[in-house]
């Protein structure tokens, strides 16, 4: 049992780290923008993670399975945080997940996003789909608005002029679709009783609430406030 859960970790953090690797290329060639590449990194690697977790096995002995798979973002987000502080040198990855090219933005956003997905898998892990609905939010959801509202125009939004309504929209439709073709598998894995329709309505009304706080002008804080009323209503409403 063990050891089939040790290879799972390894080939979970392989696709990780090949995504993560592949966008730091990209970006590094100049073949894509830093935020672009950002963006991507950020919508990618949480539906990698997320799926990867059929991959482990329960067990009542050894490690938790979920704890195995949360040394995955850790060892990422441990990588951030070094790269951010200066501590070690990596120009590559600073051009793909910074705004600007200053190494301490990876400090706000990249960090928290990293830290979410730790204490989220910890958490939730396959016990529950909250976790997993708060996560896939923060990915298709924050990852995709700000893709599209700085690429189709759009009205702006009275109270958060940097953000836009197709923003908005592609916030809640990406979210929820990203949450919904997760789900399904999921499901059809039997892993959550029902089906998917079981989820949906509660699905609905959480992305509302995580779009409507996305669109807050809060710089930096969208990866923890999003998962966090995720959490909240989805204890409620899944």
């Amino acid at each position: 049992m063990l050891a089939n859960n040790t290879i799972a970790l390894i080939a979970a953090f392989g696709l990780a780290l090949a995504w993560l690797r592949l966008n730091d290329f990209f970006a590094h060639r100049g073949w894509i923008s830093g935020p672009l590449s950002r963006k991507i990194i950020h919508i990618g690697t949480g539906p990698l993670f997320v799926l990867s977790w059929l991959f482990f096995t329960d067990t009542t002995t050894g490690i938790p399975p979920q704890y195995l798979a949360a040394l995955i973002p850790l060892a990422i987000t441990i990588q951030f945080a070094l790269v951010g502080s200066g501590v070690l040198r990596d120009e590559a990855a600073v051009k793909a997940m910074s705004r600007t090219g200053d190494r301490r933005e990876i400090l706000r956003g990249p960090l928290y996003y990293g830290i979410v997905f730790v204490v989220l898998t910890l958490l939730y892990w396959r016990n529950s789909p909250i976790g997993i609905v708060a996560l896939m939010l923060l990915c298709g959801g924050d990852g995709l608005a700000d893709v599209v509202g700085k690429r189709l125009p759009s009205m702006r939004l009275i109270w958060s002029p940097d953000k836009s309504l197709s923003g908005s929209f592609a916030m809640f439709f990406g979210g929820f679709l990203m949450n919904a073709l997760v789900l399904a598998v999921y499901t059809a894995a039997g892993v959550f009783p029902g089906n998917l329709g079981t989820y949906l309505p509660g699905l609905t009304l959480i992305a509302l609430a995580a779009t409507l706080v996305e669109s807050l002008p809060f710089k930096d804080l969208d990866n923890l406030t999003i998962p966090l009323v995720a959490v909240i209503l989805g204890h409620w409403l899944l």
